[in-house]
């Protein structure tokens, strides 16, 4: 039920609250989990951009194999023609 607190109960946790509103006051409880909220954000804010570069940085450039030399010409027909028109191009087009 209380994963993100590990094996922590509520009788634990109300106690952990009463300590800290104790130690704070309820006027400064707000403002320290105001900068808590800001200073999570930034970390999380960073971390993000630092993984970003190290991915840009680190990934290979694509490999692309370098151009065949191609002995044969070879022109594919058009879409629009049919085969009979393509097989020999001496004849006159209709």
């Amino acid at each position: 039920m209380f994963g993100i607190f590990g094996g922590l109960g509520p009788m634990e946790i109300a106690i952990i609250l009463l300590i800290v509103l104790l130690l704070f006051g309820a006027k400064r409880i707000p403002e320290v989990a105001r900068g808590l909220g800001k200073g999570i954000r930034e970390f999380k804010s960073a971390t993000s951009e630092i993984s970003r570069e190290l991915t840009v940085e680190d990934r290979p450039q694509a490999y692309r194999p370098p151009p065949q030399q191609n002995t044969q010409s070879y022109t594919p027909p058009s879409q629009g023609q049919e085969p009979s028109q393509t097989a020999n191009p001496s004849e006159p087009t209709k």
